[in-house]
């Protein structure tokens, strides 16, 4: 980690530039140094005030259970973290980064026997490949923490006591369907025809003395912080969702397992016969990483917790709970993703349809992978992954836009200067654009990373990137360079060319931090002042510089072998499709259509298939009886903007009247997706 204060700045370190070239991309520079992919240039103090940052900032990954080897899923919340705290160290701010594996439980007891070894062996053995993957994707994590280390287990039972000791853990009897790889209780209502919604597995029965911790106690409190902090979970539509949780009692959290049964565990510290239960365990890592480090004033509660839906409830519910009643600060902000889809499907072990993220790394590298994962997916959202979706861009922005805009300056500058850079002499309205558009970056960069707006982020650099294309193609060097008049006018081109490239590389640095120190190593770029204010500054890179070109940074993809790799043996084709008969305009304007937002999703108390869905259309609520419980979970539904069919005559379904139809599209094979927005529109706007 490196320490800032508000006048520190990053400086490009010449010789550590030079060390990262000699590192193969992805591997760590020095491999006892955890998290070291992508070598962080050194801080080197300087007198100019840091506009940008100056504040502290602690980002954490969920930590993740040692069931399964990494996957793209972890992948993408690490990389993103790591793509956060990075751009926060360049705003200057006091930055940590956690991440690691949580290691008890029954079913990793389970998996431990099933693989003949001891959990301490099997666990061992998980979060070395978890590290090892961290490592070679450059993930610059300042701790890596396990819940088997004594330093996490301390504080683990410190934090029980002070709950124990406060009157909110209980000792009673439950009775109840438990899933073993969830290691919770479900209720018959949360069950989706029967199974798991998250593994789709039929839940044991279960009836056991247990300690609970008194959750329900602390439920209106948690409803009244969510209200008056409407940020605390974001997007708002898990906000929405933990709301929709709290409206109704949450009950009582079993927070112990017997020792007799689940032996691997963490003891409670007033009765050693019961191990912690798994995710009171788990989520302390957060608070317990700062204990062992001293640095708990330094960084807590300024915590920014990302993690996928799945686990939401854990970390709306269960957590900012068990800290108010631990007497501890309740963290900034809960921030929560979508999944990483195949067809429109979660990944699975079960589907084999999971994505190793080494696999993609291998293929296409580092930066190209991480570009990709930050780019594609609108924080909160689900994305659909194709290898295609990855390659196309690696094409189209990286090697076109970025690779062809270095490529084009470095060989104008040989050309035409010898590989120097020139100095600048007056600007004409295009160099002051150019100038202006790089400029304006860091600031609507700054906005939209607080406001989670990652792939946005992105693609305001590209943008400026492809305005640095035009740029060329507006000035036309090559006609410059024929008029020794116009020498003057090539050399203020150049130079804004360098300009440009080198804010663009600070900024794409958290994205692409290899191919960005590649980028300056070739523009010959050395002891430059290397963080936000930079970004904002112009005319850092001395006239005289010596470029040194290499290879292109980013090759191009044969898309069309890609495709063939894909799509493998030819099929036959479709048949065509069958059409209803044709009506007129005067038909279809029968047809009410307008946009809803949906309040409330529950299951249908007399159908397995059927849910039922609250919905507001301005003024109105209605409710309606919807076939898609096979395709969306109740609490997946709790937020989103849809489109009724409102003219439809009410019917009953299964005994409740439904008052209008949601509109979906299905395929051949079944696949069901509902029709959505492209804009956040008003509730009751007509569709036409």
């Amino acid at each position: 980690m490196v320490d800032l204060n508000p006048q520190n700045r990053l400086v490009i370190d010449e010789e550590r530039v030079d060390a990262e070239a000699a590192t193969p991309e992805g591997a760590a520079a020095d491999p006892a140094a955890a998290g070291e992919g992508a070598a962080e240039p050194a801080p080197q103090q300087t007198d100019t005030v840091n506009e940008f940052g100056g504040g502290t900032y602690y980002a954490s990954t969920p930590i993740y259970y040692v069931n399964a080897v990494p996957h793209i899923g972890h992948a993408y919340t690490t990389i993103l973290v790591d793509f956060v705290t990075r751009f926060h160290r360049l705003k200057g701010d006091d930055t940590f980064f956690l991440t690691g594996t949580d290691e008890h439980g029954e079913k990793v007891q389970q998996a431990a026997e099933a693989n003949g070894k001891s959990p301490q062996e099997y666990v061992d053995e998980v979060s070395g490949k978890f590290q090892a993957t961290w490592d070679r994707l450059g993930i610059r994590y300042d701790d890596f923490i396990r819940t088997t280390e004594p330093r996490h287990q301390k504080v683990v039972q410190q934090v029980l006591q002070q709950v124990y000791d406060a009157g909110d853990i209980v000792y009673g009897e439950y009775s109840g369907l438990y899933c073993v790889k969830c290691e919770r209780y479900y209720t018959e209502k949360e069950l989706v025809d029967g199974k798991c919604p998250q593994h789709e597995i039929v839940p044991e029965h279960r009836t056991e003395a247990n300690y609970f911790f008194r959750m329900e106690k602390y439920r209106t409190w948690l409803r009244d912080l969510l209200h008056e902090q409407p940020d605390f979970i974001r997007p708002e539509r898990y906000r929405n969702e933990v709301l929709g949780m709290l409206r109704e009692p949450v009950g009582d959290l079993s927070i112990s397992r017997p020792r007799s049964r689940v032996p691997w565990g963490i003891p409670l510290p007033w009765d050693e016969e019961h191990v912690t239960y798994v995710w009171f365990d788990a989520l302390v890592n957060y608070y317990s990483a700062l204990v062992s480090r001293n640095a708990v004033d330094r960084y807590w509660p300024h915590v920014e917790h990302f993690v996928a839906k799945d686990i939401l409830k854990p970390h709306g519910l269960f957590w900012p709970t068990m800290l108010k009643a631990a007497g501890l600060p309740i963290f900034q902000h809960l921030n929560v993703h979508g999944y990483w889809l195949i067809d429109d499907r979660k990944m699975s072990k079960s589907l084999g349809n999971v994505v190793r993220p080494l696999d993609l790394q291998k293929k296409y590298g580092n930066d190209a992978f991480r570009y990709f994962l930050i780019r594609d997916m609108s924080f909160g959202l689900d994305s659909n992954f194709s290898e295609l979706a990855l390659a196309e861009p690696i094409n189209a922005d990286l090697a076109n836009d970025l690779g062809n805009l270095l490529n084009r300056t470095l060989g104008m500058l040989g050309r035409y200067r010898d590989g120097v850079v020139p100095e600048a002499g007056a600007q004409e309205p295009a160099d002051a654009e150019l100038r202006a558009a790089f400029l304006a970056l860091p600031k609507q960069l700054v906005k939209l990373v607080d406001n989670l707006q990652y792939d946005r982020a992105v693609d305001a650099v590209m943008e400026a990137v492809r305005k640095a294309n035009k740029y060329i193609a507006d000035t036309k060097p090559w006609e410059l360079a024929r008029n020794e008049a116009d020498a003057g006018r090539l050399n203020t081109v150049l130079n804004t060319l360098v300009e440009a490239l080198r804010v663009a590389s600070i900024l794409l640095d958290p994205v692409m931090p290899n191919k960005m120190h590649e980028l300056r190593k070739q523009l010959g770029i050395r002891n430059v002042p290397f963080d936000l204010n930079a970004a904002a500054e112009w005319g850092l890179v001395p006239a005289g510089t010596q470029t040194a070109p290499g290879e292109p940074l980013f090759p191009r993809i044969d898309l069309e072998a890609l495709q063939r790799e894909i799509a493998g043996p030819e099929e036959a084709a479709p048949e065509p499709l069958t059409h209803k008969p044709e009506i007129t305009i005067d038909d279809f304007a029968k047809t009410e259509l307008r946009v809803v937002t949906v309040e409330k999703a529950e299951q249908h108390p007399n159908a397995d298939k059927l849910l039922v869905l609250t919905v507001r259309m301005g003024p109105e609520t209605r409710t309606v009886v919807s076939g898609i419980k096979a395709h969306y979970a109740p609490e997946d539904l709790v937020g989103r903007k849809l489109v009724l069919v409102t003219n439809l005559k009410p019917v009953k379904l299964r005994g409740i009247e439904s008052q209008g139809m949601i509109l979906a599209a299905e395929n051949d094979d079944g696949q069901l997706s509902l029709v959505t927005l492209e804009k956040d529109l008003d509730d009751g706007s007509e569709v036409r």
